[in-house]
């Protein structure tokens, strides 16, 4: 299941980066807005619960599906790139093996523990 879900990530990214470009909103504005989801990250200063909370919301699909409607709908421009940036993002993070975070933990998600396994 976990590569079937790594894989998913993988084609949310790369159909991100094709729509991305057929686009043109330029390459500049892409990398500037890439990473700006993990500010999310922060939330973890709060505690596990408020972080996952945080990184959860930044990171499902939800969000970014709904900005790129708005966009297409309303012929918002900004809308349409930012959600395809943010699609591309959520995708490439997938496709690493970060997933959703569970309360329990940041290494803790969806798709499996982060870094190397506990030896005992």
């Amino acid at each position: 299941m976990r590569t079937l879900l790594r894989l998913e990530g993988a084609v949310v990214l790369g159909v991100a980066l094709a729509a991305y470009a057929q686009f043109g909103a330029g390459w500049g504005v892409f990398a500037l807005w890439l990473l700006a989801p993990d500010l999310s990250l922060l939330g973890y200063l709060a505690g596990p619960r408020t972080g996952a909370a945080l990184y959860n919301a930044a990171h499902s699909y939800v969000g970014p599906v709904l900005l790129l409607a708005l966009g297409v709908l309303a012929g918002m421009p900004w809308a349409v790139a930012g959600s395809l940036i943010w699609l591309a993002h959520i995708g490439m993070d997938h496709a690493l093996g970060y997933g959703l975070k569970y309360a329990s933990g940041f290494a803790a998600t969806h798709l499996g523990r982060i870094g190397k396994a506990d030896p005992w």
